[in-house]
């Protein structure tokens, strides 16, 4: 009976992979009584023949509050179900469980050796999560619940715990976790951190730099305009190149042979052949992009390779009343798990916020009026902050040789590819952003 309001509700979540294809079947593969009123459920979604996993804390109760009816999934009898994770009262049992490393039915709930975990502490659910469902308990700790399972322990919990355990600064600290087997295979289901209730999202934080430099009467270069960013980027650069330095310290590293780099350049190539196929608009940059791919195939040494970030934009950064912290280390949640752990050039995360600081720059330019005559000005504001978070890196510690300059320029118009194909198909008008990458610099 349950199988039927779980399918008509969950094609409406925000997190749910499998939005605008039929679910052909849905069943539940398991059910656990947590406590009086709370169940934890994983749910199998079959769409056009493949297999999703999904997890739902499921509330029960005979009289629902107001206060939930925006969380209702169905009645069964005179029992109303609902999605108990925006229910602070059932979700106390998560901050009890971890704090006492509660065993039950196949679900582990552990703490962080030392960590003292305040129980009193009350949930809200955070309303701009896509993938997963974070829940902030006063403001003190931040849990992430990872709604589509995939079989393993996710990069997250394995890298913030290593780099914690170390001592290393630029992130926040973890408490606590949720775990399952799936599959015969020890699988996170959620991951629980210190909340930087005083701090800055980097993404906000730039868009307010760029406001201010578009509203400057007279048009003041970006260096006088009074939101100047160039000064955190210099330190977001130092903090990235601390992480990295971590990471390999924390985990294996390994070199990639100038074989293995062609074929890294090819495998750039494929996804350019792809692209340029779907959305026209590439296709008169193609010979510049495939230029600069070739540039990589002519590399001769070996490029070393480790655990990186895996997502690194402005979005996943927080500026603290002292420094920068780096968070999200899960990687990109549509990968496969492997992927997202294997090991890759730090060079690939430097690009991905490069790319951020562009978007950063001509986002507020969709659609805008004015926006020809700003274009020139978004350019200076990026090339600056750009700039600035390379000089950063370095100083940090991190290490872009002139070899490295084709590495990094091909990982970067490799993932502006990437966004040019997501802007097609999600945001046309915004393709713009993107395209503006394949200029020449």
């Amino acid at each position: 009976m349950l199988s039927e309001p779980l399918a008509a509700w969950i094609g409406r979540q925000r997190w749910f992979g499998g939005k605008g294809r039929v679910i052909d079947e849905l069943s539940i593969e398991s059910d656990v009584e947590l406590t009086s009123g709370l169940r934890h459920l994983i749910v199998a979604v079959w769409q056009e023949g493949s297999r999703d996993r999904y997890q739902l804390l499921l509330g029960e109760r005979t009289e629902l509050p107001d206060r939930l009816a925006h969380a209702l999934i169905g009645t069964i009898g005179d029992t109303y179900l609902y999605d108990a994770v925006h229910d602070s009262e059932r979700m106390s049992w998560l901050l009890e469980g971890m704090a006492h490393d509660v065993n039950g039915n196949g679900l582990r709930l552990r703490h962080v050796p030392d960590a003292a975990i305040d129980t009193s502490q009350r949930s809200l659910v955070l309303g701009a999560e896509q993938s997963n469902t974070s829940l902030v308990y006063g403001d003190a700790y931040i849990c992430k619940l990872f709604r589509r399972l995939i079989p393993g322990v996710n990069p997250e919990l394995e890298i913030v715990t290593a780099l914690a355990a170390r001592g290393a600064p630029h992130v926040a600290q973890p408490y606590g976790w949720i775990e399952t087997d799936l599959d015969g295979t020890d699988t996170t289901l959620g991951f629980m951190q210190e909340f930087l209730s005083n701090a800055n999202d980097g993404w906000d934080l730039a868009l307010t730099s760029v406001r201010d430099l578009y509203a400057s009467l007279p048009e003041l270069p970006a260096a006088e305009a009074g939101g100047d960013f160039a000064a955190e980027s210099l330190r977001l650069g130092s903090a990235t190149a601390r992480v990295h330095h971590e990471l390999a310290a924390a985990f294996p590293t390994d070199v990639i042979e100038s074989h293995e780099v062609k074929r890294m350049a090819e495998a750039f190539r494929r996804k350019l052949g792809r692209a340029a196929a779907e959305v026209p608009e590439l296709r008169r940059h193609v010979t510049a992009i495939e230029d600069a791919y070739h540039q990589v195939e002519l590399l001769t040494h070996e490029v070393p390779v480790q655990r990186v970030h895996g997502d690194y934009h402005l979005g996943q950064v927080m500026r603290t009343p002292t420094d920068w912290v780096v968070l999200d280390f899960e990687g990109e949640p549509g990968q496969p798990l492997a992927e997202r752990r294997a090991l890759y050039s730090p060079l690939r995360d430097v690009a991905g916020m490069l790319r951020s600081f562009d978007y950063a720059a001509r986002h507020l330019l969709a659609g805008h009026s004015q926006a020809e005559r700003l274009e020139p000005r978004a350019q200076e504001w990026a090339d600056r902050n750009r700039a600035a978070f390379l000089e950063g890196y370095a100083e940090g510690g991190g290490v872009i040789s002139r070899g490295d300059a084709a590495l990094l320029r091909a990982f970067e118009l490799s993932k502006a590819v990437y966004e040019v194909v997501y802007e097609a198909r999600n945001r046309p008008s915004w393709i713009s952003i993107p395209l503006a990458a394949f200029r020449p610099r």
